[in-house]
């Protein structure tokens, strides 16, 4: 059967491009959605109404038509259904007919440019609004479920970007067609809900990775802290990606967390330490560097990592002598875990490599001895650091 993937543009009305009313012709059954079937029935046409892909497919191997269009809104290529249907249709002629985003339409409607857009689907998420407005200077977000426009605003004015410009749009191609712009503190009250969409401009975003951050710039507090050399290294040995889930156990003033949350922009970080005061402190740095995909667990470890979610990278910067039984629920949840544990001790280093050997693979050990000058009168002075042990490696 020949089965056209149909993308109908923001209102299945006057954005639908002619190839696709073209397929939509074409075909002898229509499926999809309501809102995408309603505009077509007048036509005389048998119609499947459903949006999940197992009951499409399914209906597609009982019926006995020649061509069949299957309708998605916007486009087929942009948040789509279509990326888990296609998958169980490879028994048929399958083409797909783009269509007009939501993304392009509303670029077009604030003449902003979307070729170094940051695209962010915020169906079934919570999180990642803030950190991904840090990093990029043009960010658009599919709003959905608990993300409404106003609750965006107040997330970025949470982690301290309430001037960033918001552009948000309701209703797009409709009648009832509706569009705000504003700074972030002033749309904190936005009534738009439903089908919305919104843009953000940072002109402050950063324009690197931070890397080895400075001391001076955490709040401190008297909660230990990995300093920025030995961070630095650490976190690039744990090679993150930007989807990862990462593990901070004994997450201190929260340091790392927020090396590694710039890295996994689209994933997660979850920081665990026993210490409320760290936990506390750590929260207050995920705000004051915008890092709102930072999770934190006050507890001891392994007992809290039970319910956590499988991580990709685990970095230990404190395991309070309970080393052997953090590696065993790091390697339950995933054998493939990158790791990467920092140790000011010998004894810490033994058990590290302990660790490795009897859940992983021997690891690479690296020493790092670090050295500051201070100035004292008229000299500069050496002030040498504590030398620290990193121990990185996979587990299998």
């Amino acid at each position: 059967m020949k089965v056209y993937i149909v993308g109908t543009g923001v209102n299945v009305g006057d954005t639908l491009t002619k190839e696709a009313e073209g397929a939509i012709a074409e075909a002898e059954l229509l499926i999809g959605a309501e809102r995408m079937l309603s505009p077509f029935s007048h036509l005389e046409k048998e119609q499947f109404c459903s949006y999940v892909p197992q009951d499409i497919a399914a209906k597609l191997r009982t019926c006995d038509c020649g061509c069949a269009a299957v309708l998605m809104s916007g486009d087929c290529g942009f948040f789509s259904g279509a990326k888990k249907l296609l998958p169980l249709l490879e028994e048929h002629d399958v083409r797909i007919v783009s269509g007009i985003s939501s993304a392009a339409y509303f670029c077009g409607k604030t003449g902003l440019s979307y070729e170094q857009m940051k695209f962010v689907s915020l169906h079934g998420h919570s999180s990642n609004i803030a950190v991904n407005v840090k990093l990029n200077q043009l960010c658009f977000f599919l709003l959905g479920g608990d993300i409404t426009a106003a609750e965006l605003c107040r997330r970025l004015c949470r982690y301290g970007m309430g001037d960033v410009t918001v552009h948000v749009g309701a209703d797009l191609g409709y009648p009832t067609e509706r569009i705000i712009s504003g700074r972030a503190e002033n749309l904190t009250d936005c009534d738009i809900c439903g089908l919305a969409v919104a843009i953000t401009e940072n002109v402050d975003a950063l324009r690197h990775i931070p890397t080895a951050v400075n001391d001076d710039e955490f709040l401190r507090e008297k909660v230990p802290m990995t300093k920025s050399e030995v961070r630095g290294i650490a976190v690039s040995k744990l090679n993150i990606e930007s989807d990862s889930v990462v593990w901070d156990v004994g997450c201190g003033t929260g340091s790392v967390s927020v090396e590694a949350a710039y890295r996994c922009p689209d994933g997660s970080v979850l920081a665990f330490d026993r210490k409320r005061e760290a936990a506390e402190l750590t929260e207050k740095n995920a705000l004051v560097f915008g890092c709102d995909n930072i999770n934190i667990t006050e507890g001891s470890c392994p007992e809290c990592l039970e319910a956590a979610e499988s991580p990709d990278k685990v970095f230990i910067g404190g395991s309070s002598g309970n080393m052997d039984g953090i590696f065993k629920a790091v390697h339950e949840k995933n054998p493939r875990a990158d790791m990467v544990v920092a140790a000011v001790s010998l004894e810490t280093l033994n058990e590290a490599v302990n660790c490795f050997e009897k859940y992983g693979t021997t690891p690479e050990i690296v020493q790092i001895s670090v050295t500051r000058t201070e100035k004292i009168g008229s000299h500069t002075m050496l002030k040498a650091q504590n030398p620290v042990f990193i121990i990185s490696g996979g587990l299998t």
